[in-house]
């Protein structure tokens, strides 16, 4: 540990230091008393930060006391990089490596240009460690999605200024699409997938909209305030993904051992409960306000996984899996050979 940090130094906020370097920069002769006011702290927070300035940054802070200031005694032409931890670089490499979700797509482009920019900007020891880190760290991301990127935009740019958008949208399995005028709320990105959250003029009700699904999207003249209430974590605390349900399931289900190593030690939702069963086994209790999207996850499970309660969803897989078998045994039927 240097000899900075023992002497209790924490790192101090960049914006009030940033702020610093460009009054010095102007000539303006700060003091302590002053950049107290301006920054609403006391004036030993300051003097620790132009302190941090001289003897981290190494930036050339004299005081003068005529001008009962402080000045830069030789010229700074840019803020110096600050130096990163190695969990700060570690946080960056997986920036960098987390931009291939999105390679083949609209977004690998723009993405890839910000993190060039970015990455310009850091010295050669901070690019030596996430060259050297970046060969035993990757992603493999499944199948992300291929957003329209002007749709993107579009959307980005009315959620910023709180303009309602008309778009047209293909509602999941239909092959028409229909005009819709929402108050855009916000963005998510859910497995991969980008969807918003708006609330439809005409329905006079709140929608989830998948952007792979939406078509001529544009901004209206139209400005709306986001209701004070709305918070996107608390709209979809109920959900498994991104549908929103009205219902109120208690939804329980057994994993075997081999399917308990995939779902234990994982965040799969926020009322999750997990219970260890004998042999390897576990119990994963939710609260959901639908089974449309779980449906497909215990699906995707196979026989690993067993529908304890609610008998709504059991049904639904029993269902699904005798009709899967109806299918393929007639497909069985219709090969050529079969039965040979």
């Amino acid at each position: 540990m240097s000899s900075f940090a023992q002497q209790g130094y924490s790192r101090p906020a960049m914006d009030r230091l940033y702020r610093i370097h460009l009054l010095l920069q102007a000539k303006e002769y700060p003091n302590g008393t002053d950049l107290s006011r301006e920054f609403e702290v006391s004036r030993r927070t300051v003097m620790r930060d132009i302190d941090f300035m001289k003897i981290r940054m190494d930036l050339p802070i004299e005081y003068d006391y005529e001008r009962r200031g402080y000045y830069y005694s030789k010229d700074v032409g840019y803020f110096p990089q600050m130096p990163l931890s190695e969990s700060e670089i570690f946080a960056l490499l997986v920036a960098q490596k987390a931009v291939g979700q999105y390679r083949g797509t609209p977004f690998e482009r723009p993405l890839e240009q910000a993190f060039r920019r970015l990455s310009g900007q850091l010295d050669r020891t901070v690019k030596y460690s996430l060259g050297h880190v970046g060969e035993a760290l990757s992603f493999r991301p499944f199948a992300p999605g291929d957003a329209d990127l002007k749709t993107f935009e579009t959307l980005t740019v009315a959620l910023r200024d709180r303009r309602a958008v008309r778009f047209q949208y293909r509602n999941r399995g239909e092959t028409k699409r229909a005009a819709r005028h929402v108050r855009p709320y916000h963005l998510a990105c859910v497995q991969n997938q980008w969807y918003l959250l708006a609330f439809d003029i005409e329905k006079r009700d709140m929608r989830t909209f998948s952007l792979a699904r939406i078509e001529k999207a544009s901004a209206t003249s139209a400005r709306f305030a986001v209701p004070a209430g709305f918070n996107p974590n608390e709209y979809l605390a109920g959900s498994f993904g991104v549908f929103k349900g009205r219902d109120d399931y208690e939804v329980v289900m057994d994993f075997d051992a081999w399917a308990a190593d995939e779902v234990r030690g994982r965040r799969w939702h926020s009322t999750q409960e997990i219970t260890e069963l004998p042999g390897g086994a576990l119990r994963l209790r939710l609260r959901l306000n639908n089974i449309e999207e779980v449906e497909k996850w215990v699906l995707g499970m196979g026989t690993h996984a067993t529908v304890i309660r609610p008998r709504a969803l059991a049904d639904r897989i029993q269902r699904i899996t005798e009709a899967l078998s109806r299918r393929y045994s007639q497909l069985s039927t219709r090969e050529p050979g079969a039965g040979k």
